[in-house]
Parts: structure tokens; C-alpha cells; sequence
């Protein structure tokens, strides 16, 4: 059973001008148009380029930003046509763990205070010296000792300021957790260390996951699903075991190809795949396809007019286009100016 759906989601940010900015010339188009499944207990990992919309898309989850349109059902209820109060009672059960905890955790605040302060606006637990047992226990879950409660953050490592981090959204005893670049942070060592901590937690209080990064290794570790985003929408969704070993999206096969294998003679011999140009900018997006202008087989007769939808290509698995089964069977070639190497 889904727990979190996500339907046809567009964030759109107004670009203003004007001496008091009162004048719409157009719009930055973050999220545009994105529909996502993620089941109870499940990780689902979202990855793509800086600027895709990712961190847009796990903040729209919680209504951080103001959703354009589209649908965001958790639990059966959508959370984009809530009132103010309405979304509020709701954020007990979504939390959001942030890419850089020490600009995330205020620095004015020790430990203890940190954690109450989700308690006391949630009305959790009203007696202080119970209010503190939960936090203790709370702390004692992500790795942390019992006498950080009066210590404030600049304190502590980064790791540790992270584990403050995953602990002031556990809590609240929440249902999801959306991780935004948890670990990109800090240090590999610490990375492991973290990732194995959010997977502990997970079995044993069958937490739900949205996991935001870039890191196509730790998003393969951690994930049932990966989602892969390019310039505000979905290109490619599969499990993840599958969608490492038969990418079927060309933007999913350059960013697989990025990845260093281990093994020298494989390294050497595999296809890399190397994108023209840079991403282009969310505010005039390419039509049609939107990765068409980099795309190595790109084909004029569909790609430069029609956007492809994300349809089903195998069980669980989705691509948005137009030619990923004739690309996969070498059918279409890559064209003379793309690069590609092996």
C-alpha cells in the first residue's frame, strides 16, 4: 500500500521586475509535473544534476514551498489542499532531515532544547521530566550520549551534528523522513556510519524514506526505488537493483557511466557517456523532450517537439522516451557530434 503519492506536482517560482517587483515575467519552472508511488516502509531515492528540482520536490512534500498544482496524497489526504492549521497537525507525521545541519539547527539552542521544541508545538508530551526521558531515549537511538542533552551544536563533529539532526525528526515519532543530502556533508568514514544508522532506525520503527542526493553510490545502497530527475521531472524510475544494471533512460546511462568501478579492466573497457553543453535553465526549458539538447541519440522527428510521458518499460520500471526500447536493441545510433568513449 502507498503511503505517499504524488500526482502531476508543479512548483512554479514567480521571476518579478519592477522597482517594487510587483511585475510577472515569468516563471522558474523547479517541479513540473512529477508523479511518484512510495510505499510504506520503503526508501525511496531521488537523484539528478544540481538544479533539477529534487530538493524543490522534497520540500513541496511538505509544503516548505507553495505548490503550484498537482496532488500530494499521504495517507489518503492531500496535503496541497490543507489549510495553514490543516498541514500543520499533519507535520508530525512528515519530517525533514536537512543537507547542512549546522545552518539547520540554531546555534542559540542546546540539545535539549532542540528536541522539545517539535514536543511542545505538537502538544506530545506535556510533563518535563517524562518530555526529557523521551529525548534521552530518542538521543540513545541515533548514537548519541545521554549528556549532549545540555551541549549546544558548534560542540560536536559533523556526524554528530547529523545524528542531532535524524534525532529532532525522530522525536515526533513520525511516519516519513525525507532526507535531504543527509550525508554529503561529511566524510566518507561518516557517511557509512550515518546511512547505517538511517537503516537501523528504519527496520526497527518502520519508517518510510525519501532519500535526496547526488551520490548515485549511497542512493544505491540505501534505496528500494530510485527516481531519476532532470530539469524538473522524472526520466527514469526502477528498482534499484535494476536500474544500476540496465539503465534505459540516455541521461540514467551518462550519470551510471560517471560512476568509477573498482575493477581496472572493467573501468577500461565499459562505454562512458559524455554530455554536450550544461543543463539548461529552468526558467526557459527546451521543448519537447527536455534533455534533447545533450542527448546523444537524440532523434529531430519526436524529441525536439513532443514530451515523452514516463510509461512502463518492465515491472517497476519507467522511462520518459520516445526511443529507450530502439536505443536498447541498437536500433538508433548515437549521433556523429555526441561524445562517447570506451
Amino acid at each position: 500500500m502507498n503511503l505517499l503519492s504524488v500526482r502531476d506536482l508543479k512548483v512554479h517560482f514567480p521571476i518579478r521586475r519592477g522597482v517594487l517587483f510587483d511585475r510577472v515575467v515569468g516563471h522558474v519552472y523547479a517541479v513540473d509535473g512529477v508523479s511518484l508511488d512510495v510505499a510504506r516502509g520503503q526508501t525511496y531515492g531521488l537523484v539528478g544534476e544540481s538544479g533539477c528540482g529534487k530538493t524543490t520536490l522534497g520540500r513541496a512534500l511538505l509544503r516548505l514551498v507553495p505548490i503550484t498544482s498537482g496532488q500530494v496524497l499521504f495517507d489518503g489526504t492531500d496535503l496541497a489542499a490543507l489549510s495553514s492549521e490543516g498541514m500543520r497537525k499533519e507535520r508530525r507525521r512528515l519530517q525533514m532531515v536537512f543537507q547542512d545541519p549546522m545552518s539547520s539547527l540554531d546555534p542559540r539552542q542546546n540539545v535539549e532544547s532542540i528536541l522539545s521544541e517539535g514536543l511542545a508545538t505538537h502538544n506530545m508530551i506535556g510533563d518535563r521530566k517524562a518530555r526529557r526521558a523521551h529525548i534521552r531515549k530518542t538521543l540513545d537511538a541515533v548514537g548519541l550520549p545521554s549528556n549532549a542533552l545540555e551541549r549546544y551544536p558548534h560542540e560536536f563533529s559533523g556526524g554528530q551534528r547529523q545524528r542531532i539532526g535524524i534525532a529532532r525528526a525522530l522525536v515526533l515519532e513520525p511516519d516519513v523522513i525525507i532526507a535531504d543530502e543527509p550525508v554529503s556533508a561529511l566524510d566518507v568514514s561518516v557517511q557509512a556510519q550515518v546511512i547505517n544508522l538511517m537503516e537501523e532506525i528504519q527496520e526497527e520503527l518502520s519508517l518510510t524514506y525519501v532519500v535526496i542526493a547526488h551520490d548515485l553510490a549511497v542512493v544505491r545502497h540505501i534505496s528500494d526505488v530510485v527516481g531519476v530527475m532532470y530539469l524538473g521531472g522524472l526520466v527514469e524510475e526502477a528498482p534499484s537493483d535494476v536500474l544500476y544494471v540496465s539503465p534505459k533512460h540516455p541521461y540514467t546511462k551518462a550519470l551510471m557511466s560517471a560512476v568509477p568501478v573498482p575493477d581496472p579492466e572493467v573501468e577500461e573497457s565499459r562505454e562512458r557517456v559524455l554530455l554536450r553543453g550544461d543543463l539548461p535553465s529552468p526558467a526557459n526549458p527546451p521543448a519537447g523532450c527536455r534533455f534533447h539538447t545533450r542527448c546523444p541519440w537524440r532523434q529531430e522527428t519526436r524529441c525536439d517537439t513532443e514530451r515523452p510521458e514516463l510509461r512502463v518499460v518492465g515491472e517497476g520500471h519507467k522511462v520518459a522516451c520516445h526511443w529507450a526500447e530502439k536505443i536498447e536493441a541498437g536500433e538508433i545510433g548515437v549521433r556523429e557530434d555526441a561524445v562517447v568513449t570506451g
